[in-house]
């Protein structure tokens, strides 16, 4: 039963001194009980009470940290079904895999893409945090896979349930923050005491949800709870169900049992077949993966997935924005126009797509505008005259070219006076009303074919 901001209240020492950075003892106790503050953040709360408070306060689903220094992400910690009843706070992580009795040619290929498939997309870095290794027959391989991938800045996934492999990929994932997903109903207490002694999170799987429970039961009986579930790899129709049942019982039923982040094997789910694997994951993205297993993840496969993942897991409450800055396209010179518009990432995509696609050499400039699209924005006073005129004179613009020529968007044609009377060293257009017309407006203008 959840606790209440009053019961919360009678454990503070009621003096309002506003250590915790709350105006009043009630308001801190209030937040604590709605989960948006710690219960450590009061001095004065005795250790006995705050560890009942944080165990009766905590997420349902508790928050996993996996990686170390540059790769650590937090998996779970997640507080509601849907997206539309309060933001996804942990995005899914890509994972491809291997195993010790894949071909050197393979291997080879997916590490490679591994390194190739790496790019910024609205500010978030998109890769593959994860490699998945499996072992099969060759200890010694298997060691030396997952070195290969500690090697290269991923997070090692050993995937076994043979103890001697679990026992040499230990130091190797206690080192990376990896995972060992090896516990079953069977071996529940050995691996809970190998992931213990290593301080690594530990994977469990099950033959059926139900035997899945009673394998997570008994992993912390043995006293080990940074675990992630398995949903399943016997069918697409029972892994999908297993992952909205185990998601539901946390959340819903308030079975703590349940309360850990999921991982997906889709390679084994899809059974060789590409277009169901990126289906799959896809699903998985939506509904309920926190480490999405694929074969191989190139280029082809990671630009929808990562795509859909960082629209599916931004705060919808907070605009998408780019970084307010000087853009070049078509290898822009100091004989190139400028056009400006706002740090709306959609306005951005789809006006720096026409810029591309009309071969001319240009610049965009981007402002601070708030993040929002350029009606919106112009509306709420974020992108007027004086912001674009502050942003020209401040961001250099005018020392990468010797063209005056700055267009605004269409839609701000009513800015061209007072952006003119402000800039009075530049010629003030006013460009389209849509980007589509952009192409043949930027030819015109300059006089490109």
């Amino acid at each position: 039963m959840a606790v209440k901001g009053l019961d919360i209240f009678k454990m503070t020492p009621k003096k309002n001194c506003k250590e915790c950075g709350f105006p009043t003892c009630m308001a801190f106790s209030m937040k604590v009980a709605a989960g948006t503050a710690e219960v450590g953040a009061c001095p004065y709360i005795s250790d006995e009470n705050k560890a009942s408070l944080s165990e009766a306060t905590a997420p349902p689903m508790k928050s996993i940290k996996i990686g170390k220094g540059a790769t650590e992400a937090t998996l779970g910690g997640e507080t509601v079904m849907f997206r539309h009843e309060k933001t996804y706070v942990s995005k899914p992580l890509f994972a491809a895999a291997v195993s010790d009795v894949d071909s050197p040619e393979k291997i080879d290929k997916i590490f490679q893409d591994l390194k190739d498939v790496y790019y910024d997309r609205i500010g978030e870095d998109m890769f593959a945090e994860v490699v998945s290794v499996r072992f099969v027959e060759d200890v010694n391989r298997f060691v030396e896979l997952l070195n290969r991938v500690k090697e290269i800045g991923r997070i090692p996934m050993a995937v076994t349930e043979n103890k001697e492999a679990a026992e040499a990929a230990a130091p190797i994932l206690a080192e990376t923050g990896g995972i060992l997903v090896a516990a079953n109903k069977e071996n529940a207490a050995e691996m809970a005491a190998l992931a213990q002694a290593n301080d690594i999170v530990l994977g469990v799987s099950g033959a059926s949800i139900e035997d899945l429970h009673d394998a997570v039961e008994a992993v912390e009986k043995a006293g080990w709870k940074k675990l992630i579930l398995n949903v399943g790899t016997k069918s697409i129709k029972e892994a999908y169900r297993n992952a909205v049942d185990i998601r539901a019982a946390a959340l819903k039923g308030e079975d703590r049992t349940f309360g850990y982040p999921s991982v997906v094997f889709v390679n084994e789910l899809a059974d060789g077949n590409e277009q169901m694997e990126v289906a799959l994951a896809s699903m998985f993205v939506l509904r309920y993966g926190s480490i999405i297993v694929m074969t191989d993840v190139d280029y082809a496969k990671a630009l929808p997935l990562f795509g859909l993942r960082q629209n599916i897991y931004t705060d919808p409450q907070k605009p998408m924005r780019v970084e307010p800055k000087i853009y070049e396209f078509n290898k822009a010179d100091d004989e190139s126009p400028v056009l400006v518009t706002v740090d709306f990432a959609l306005s951005y995509f789809v006006i720096s797509g026409e810029i591309e696609r009309s071969k001319v050499p240009s610049y965009l400039i981007i402002p601070d505008a708030g993040g929002y699209s350029v009606l919106t924005a112009w509306a709420a006073g974020k992108f007027g005259s004086s912001t674009i005129a502050d942003f020209v004179q401040s961001s250099g613009i005018a020392e990468k070219t010797k063209s005056r020529k700055l267009i605004l968007p269409g839609k701000v044609a009513v800015l061209q006076g007072d952006v003119q009377e402000k800039l009075p060293d530049w010629e003030v257009i006013v460009g389209p009303t849509e980007a589509l017309q952009v192409p043949k407006f930027l030819r015109e203008l300059t006089g490109i074919a």
